[in-house]
């Protein structure tokens, strides 16, 4: 009887064993990272595609928004978000995940309670809804970020970037202090450059722009971020779009929609040249977010802590150690100032600041692809 007792307590030990050492085997394959921003962009157009009130008093040029009108409209919320974002909702939705529906009680929101740009990025990048960021000012920002902290890592050094068309990014990120390249704005691209970086500086230079222009056209943005990677393979990379946002705030919601829907065919063109690349290739998780939301009806222009809803955010995920869940429809609350530590977890990292950052969204690792 012993013996048998004896017999039984070592098979469950060595159950236990090989238990422990299948998991510690199931080492994460994410080696790479890609954060995406888009500027103002609502979960509700993401997610249920174009809203046909808001053409009523679009000040698009007339014949621009009849057309786009057609372009963008079909009867049912799951066709409209197809036009709107196909790359969105076919490949990304089978192969990731995708969060904010708040008709399903699944529930994306900034943390910062101004509700503007650089108080959202700098929550973004640095897991933390700092206060004293109070507006759009361009001043250095005191905290240490998400690229700040991994260039700082082994196997990541010189080997982070970010690529933003709001020249604000040089303070959010604060480019002085971090050490990370940060290319914004108008601003020229430093150092020796390959003929396709000459070739987008020069239509950068000889794009027609005002005094005041403070965002560059996004496609430059992208642009110069996927070449930048093609030459040197950055582990973490941050690219920011900003257009949707101007275009929001001047009431030209066709071509809001349009904007939109060229975000998505460049992320789409992005992925596939990341999944050509052995450098990248299911190594790299891409994360897609927004700073913030913006207000229903005549206040979709809007956004700021006295406008309704402009808290209500969306973001979606994909990569080798994701399992596919598609449109998330659990309930649950999820945070701005959650994203930067979990990039940082994905990289199998604790993102370390000065600051208490937002936890870990263990939703994303508790089903964890094995």
């Amino acid at each position: 009887m012993r013996l048998h007792i004896h017999l039984i307590f070592s098979l469950f030990a060595l159950a236990l064993l090989l238990n422990v050492t299948k998991t510690s085997a199931q080492k994460r394959k994410t080696e790479n990272v890609i954060l995406i921003t888009m500027d103002g962009v609502r979960w509700m157009e993401a997610m249920k595609g174009a809203d046909s009130t808001l053409f009523a008093n679009d000040k698009t040029t007339s014949k621009f928004k009849n057309q786009l009108q057609q372009k963008y409209w079909a009867s049912t919320p799951v066709e409209r978000r197809k036009k709107l974002m196909p790359f969105l909702w076919s490949e990304f939705e089978q192969k990731g995940r995708i969060y904010g529906n708040r008709d399903y009680g699944n529930n994306v929101q900034v943390k910062n309670p101004y509700i503007v740009s650089v108080p959202a990025y700098s929550e973004i990048y640095t897991g933390y809804a700092d206060t004293a960021i109070k507006n759009n000012d361009l001043v250095p920002n005191p905290n240490t970020n998400l690229l700040e902290f991994l260039n700082k890592q082994p196997g990541f050094e010189k080997k982070v970037a970010a690529f933003i068309s709001w020249n604000a990014a040089d303070y959010y990120l604060n480019e002085k202090r971090s050490g990370i390249p940060v290319n914004c704005g108008y601003e020229k691209m430093n150092g020796k450059l390959s003929p396709v970086q000459e070739r987008i500086e020069e239509m950068i230079a000889t794009w027609p722009k005002t005094v005041s222009s403070s965002s560059r056209p996004d496609i430059f943005t992208y642009e110069h971020a996927r070449e930048y990677m093609r030459l040197n393979h950055p582990r973490a990379i941050g690219i920011g779009f900003a257009y949707t946002d101007d275009y929001s705030h001047s009431g030209e919601y066709a071509f809001y929609l349009e904007q939109i829907h060229a975000f998505d065919t460049m992320i789409n063109q992005l992925w596939k040249f990341v999944q050509s690349d052995p450098f990248y290739k299911d190594r790299t998780t891409l994360l897609l977010a927004v700073d913030h939301g913006r207000g229903l009806g005549p206040e979709w222009t809007s956004h700021g802590p006295k406008i309704e809803h402009a808290n209500e955010i969306w973001f979606a995920v994909m990569g080798p150690d994701i399992k596919p869940g598609g449109e998330m429809k659990n309930a649950t609350n999820i945070y701005q100032n959650q994203f930067a530590q979990t990039v940082a977890h994905f990289l199998e990292l604790e993102f370390r600041s000065t600051r208490e950052t937002g936890k870990v969204i263990d939703e994303l690792f508790k089903l964890y692809r094995c």
